[in-house]
């Protein structure tokens, strides 16, 4: 995989409206969430939860034909890293947009003949009649923000469908056995690249470009102050993600080689990424590691990364595969998958919602052959 986040941008500026909105969600929904230094509270949901789906593709609310005012919604929550995938997908699913439109669906764009409402086609994949009701899908979403560590943990209690990671689940509970770890059924729908953010005034002031050694010297509470890597005297504020937040876990086992990995270097943690943006951008000092889809060269600059002789930078090469930073971005199910959440993860995963979804945000689409094992190992639509 080759294509830099920057190619991505430039396909997708006639899908600004959908990112803005998408922005505007999780700005919304991080008023809700706690905003603690541990960040350990609860998100909140727009919908009710959800009974837990079993494998054998059986709803909360009995048959799966059962139309949309009787159906519980399909419920997501976990990481604000896979959140802007997932509910932009989920708001324009709500919206159930004509094929006719050709901003929002128009299959034809994407080798899909159909004539039916975006929602009324994926849902129909799987045996969902429509509503009968004009712009109103077979069944409603419901997609809350938290991080991974509460997701994974929600979804094991069957308060939500699907749990949204932004690291494996062997990483977020490394102490589990795999027996344990079985039931957490794996969809991989992205790649994030993971990206180091600094203060506008720090960047301003020479700090463009730092090794991995610097890195990992100031989450260790080795270097304190820029003045050591070429920046003015000032402290350094080192902010990390909650402890359980996918975020935090890949960073810690991408840069210092365990997801354990004591930070004793970490001055804040805080529980959402926008919530770490914001306290970069309001911050003279600080540095930060990020999901790519919240980087903003103008408020809240990337530094280049050297790592093992080569400068990974943002535009450039950060957004490959190649970047040691790079993860896969995850929604899981539980003990198989339900059709309801099948319906729903097939279509972020088809071209459709790759480019819908995933590249509007800055985010990595799968490799074709990746993508195509993701596809197969979901059940086999029943209508097609």
């Amino acid at each position: 995989m080759t294509r830099n986040q920057s190619e991505g941008t430039d396909s997708t500026s006639r899908r600004k409206f959908v990112v803005g909105a998408g922005a505007a969600g999780i700005a919304a929904l991080a008023g809700c969430a706690s905003s603690d230094g541990n960040g350990d509270g609860s998100g909140n949901q727009s919908g009710g939860g959800a009974n837990q789906n079993a494998s054998s593709g059986e709803t909360e609310s009995g048959s799966e034909s059962q139309q949309q005012g009787g159906m519980a919604p399909l419920t997501a929550d976990g990481s604000s890293t896979v959140y802007p995938i997932t509910s932009m997908a989920g708001s324009l699913w709500n919206g159930n947009a004509p094929a006719s439109d050709e901003e929002y669906w128009g299959p034809g764009q994407y080798d899909i003949d159909t004539d039916k409402n975006m929602a009324d086609y994926w849902a129909g994949l799987y045996g969902f009649e429509p509503s009968g009701e004009e712009g109103t899908p077979p069944f409603y979403t419901s997609i809350g923000l938290n991080h991974t560590g509460v997701g994974l943990e929600k979804l094991e209690a069957g308060q939500v469908d699907i749990g949204d990671a932004s690291a494996p689940v062997s990483a977020e509970f490394p102490d589990r056995s795999e027996e344990e770890l079985e039931p957490f059924t794996d969809h991989v729908v992205a790649v994030d690249a993971q990206p180091i953010v600094v203060s506008k005034e720090i960047y301003d002031n020479g700090v463009q470009e730092i090794t991995i050694d610097e890195l990992r010297a100031i989450y260790r509470g080795e270097i304190e102050n820029w003045s050591e890597l070429g920046g003015p005297d000032r402290e350094i504020q080192a902010v990390g993600r909650a402890e359980g937040s996918g975020t935090d876990t890949s960073f810690r086992n991408n840069v210092l080689g365990d997801p354990d990995a004591e930070m004793p270097g970490t001055d804040v943690r805080q529980g959402q990424n926008q919530q770490v943006a914001t306290l970069v951008q309001e911050s003279n000092n600080a540095i930060a590691y990020i999901a790519l889809a919240f980087v903003d060269e103008e408020t809240l600059p990337p530094v280049g990364l050297t790592i093992d002789g080569t400068t990974y930078t943002y535009g450039e090469n950060l957004g490959t595969l190649d970047y040691p930073l790079s993860r896969a971005l995850h929604t899981y199910t539980w003990d198989g998958t339900s059709k309801k959440e099948a319906a729903f993860i097939r279509m972020i995963l088809h071209d459709y919602g790759q480019t819908m979804f995933v590249e509007p945000n800055n985010y990595l689409r799968l490799e074709e052959s990746y993508r195509q094992e993701q596809l197969d190992a979901l059940p086999e639509p029943t209508n097609n």
